[in-house]
């Protein structure tokens, strides 16, 4: 963490992380404080992309690669924080609007999603650390580049994972808090809406894999919460490419909605602020292999500004979506984020 904290304090970009179900920290460092941008995802490095890919992807240069395992530094503790009500209403009104938008048939499903700020004095690499302990089965990340920001998260999505032509990505959807010693009950609403996005996602990929299989929903925890997790593997067709993959899956049904360019515009129109890179995408680009990739969703995630942590949380609206309960399903992601701080 020295290292770190030397690079913060000269303004140089680097990323570290550890992947889900492992020990192994990463950690890449770029020698100056130049902003590269990701072209045609044939590029080598660490890609940082935006919900918006058209604002454009960042490539952090692998220049030195560091490789160590996790010591932990500080206790993680089960605890629970005070979540306030403010931006209630207007997330209600917000919901309730995705909800007439699905039921004259011009959106299947949309994510919608909201930002709150707190306040903290606790150290990035604390901040980090913490998330290390408390989400084991996560991508756990701490992210910096002077002109882009500081971000960190422990998200529990992939989007995607490319080697030796063999590809790998998941359907997540549905919420449930997760109680100590009891499985998730889920309704109808939920395990529609994990059907539609498996459905999609297999819809879009298909042209462009020879063979694809999507697995049957299994419940996973995230930390505080249950989600339904479907696993599609397949094989990609000779003519398919890294970018072409990335632009099938990318916004996911998972974090936008369904069809995506009317989600998207939906949620660029009415949200109510920028997501920047919330939602967008990270991780290795043919860092140790070419066209080998292994990407992740950008949630369960904060922008650290000064002492002001940014916090987003959201969730998918279908016909069948109650405003309350959606306003209480945020309040319960917003957690995750809040009891690491």
């Amino acid at each position: 963490m020295e290292k770190v904290g030397l690079c913060f304090q000269k303004g140089l970009p680097f990323c570290i992380y550890r992947k889900p179900k492992e020990e192994q920290i990463t950690a890449v460092f770029q020698a100056d404080d130049r902003l590269h941008p990701v072209v045609d995802f044939t590029e080598s490095g660490f890609v940082f992309a935006p919900f918006r890919l058209e604002d454009g992807a960042v490539l952090l240069k692998p220049d030195q690669i560091y490789l160590c395992k996790h010591t932990s530094s500080v206790h993680a503790k089960a605890e629970e924080v005070l979540v306030t009500e403010a931006g209630k209403q207007a997330h209600l009104d917000l919901v309730q609007k995705g909800i007439q938008e699905i039921a004259v048939g011009r959106l299947g499903k949309v994510v919608l999603s909201r930002k709150l700020e707190k306040e903290t004095e606790k150290p990035i690499t604390e901040i980090f650390d913490k998330l290390l302990q408390s989400y084991p089965n996560a991508f756990c990340y701490l992210f910096f580049h002077p002109k882009v920001g500081t971000w960190c998260g422990a998200t529990p999505e992939t989007l995607v994972q490319i080697q030796n032509k063999t590809m790998r990505t998941m359907s997540l959807a549905a919420t449930l808090p997760f109680v100590q010693g009891e499985t998730p009950n889920w309704g109808q609403k939920e395990l529609e809406e994990q059907q539609m996005v498996s459905d999609y996602i297999k819809e879009r990929l298909t042209p462009s894999m020879e063979t694809l299989d999507v697995a049957a929903a299994k419940s996973v925890r995230a930390g505080n919460l249950w989600h339904l997790r479907s696993e599609i593997k397949g094989v990609l067709s000779q003519e398919s490419s890294v970018k072409e993959i990335i632009s099938l899956l990318h916004p996911t049904p998972a974090v936008c909605g369904i069809p995506t360019q009317a989600a998207r515009t939906f949620i660029l129109e009415n949200e109510g602020y920028q997501r920047t890179y919330y939602t967008g995408f990270l991780g290795e680009l043919n860092l140790n292999a070419k066209a080998e990739v292994s990407l992740f969703v950008n949630l369960r995630c904060m922008e650290l500004q000064g002492s002001t942590a940014s916090i987003f949380v959201g969730g998918g609206i279908t016909q069948a979506s109650d405003p309350e309960r959606e306003w209480i399903e945020t309040q319960n992601k917003s957690r995750t984020m809040l009891n690491i701080l």
